[in-house]
């Protein structure tokens, strides 16, 4: 990634029409009866650079709207399935414009071992998870998403760890397809077989 101080981010205005009927296009026209094919009707386009803490207001609200919308979609499938609406984002300080956005938290009890408790993200990148909060290493930024669900443990006072427990990175899953990403959310959420094996044939 650049360096911040080399990041200059600004918003495109669109082009802005020219009047046609300004007293001088009329004039000339009473005069000869012609029309100015050569003025220009657009006016240039214009940039207006925004600060980081504008861009990182604009990420934060378009991974929030994502995280509302998958929310009502994850509880709208099933009367059996709920999930809580823990939603909040966070925009990286030195690269503003890339994201997470936290959408809902919950525990799923998996065969021979205790419930196990994760937390579910989108993120407007890709990456690899790292040891230490907030996990990102290696980030990938493009026109994609990850979405992911990672497994978590209490740690010493009031803080969480990644629970490495079932998988080296703590991963429950990671895709760029937002379809399984709901599948695999919907899987962890259904309490029952018969539900588990409804999903699986979506």
């Amino acid at each position: 990634m650049q360096a911040s101080a080399k990041r200059r981010y600004y918003q495109n205005q669109a082009p802005r029409r020219l009047s046609a009927t300004s007293a001088a296009h009329h004039s000339e026209f009473l005069r000869t009866g012609r029309i100015d094919r050569t003025a220009p009707t657009w006016d240039r386009e214009t940039k207006r650079y925004l600060s980081f803490e504008e861009v990182a207001e604009r990420t934060n609200r378009k991974l929030v709207r994502a995280g509302e919308t998958t929310h009502e979609r994850l509880n709208a499938f099933h009367e059996a399935i709920r999930f809580p609406k823990v939603i909040f984002s966070r925009a990286f300080e030195e690269i503003p414009h890339l994201g997470y956005c936290h959408v809902t938290t919950a525990s799923t009890r998996f065969a021979q071992r205790g419930p196990v408790h994760w937390s579910f993200y989108i993120a407007n990148f890709s990456s690899d998870i790292s040891e230490s909060y907030p996990f990102f290493e290696n980030i990938r930024s493009g026109n994609v998403r990850m979405y992911f669900a990672v497994a978590y443990e209490k740690a010493a006072g009031d803080t969480l760890r990644i629970d490495r427990s079932m998988r080296k990175d703590g991963l429950l899953f990671r895709t760029a397809n937002p379809r399984e990403a709901m599948k695999n959310l919907l899987l962890l959420g259904a309490p029952s077989q018969s539900l588990r094996t409804m999903i699986k044939k979506l």
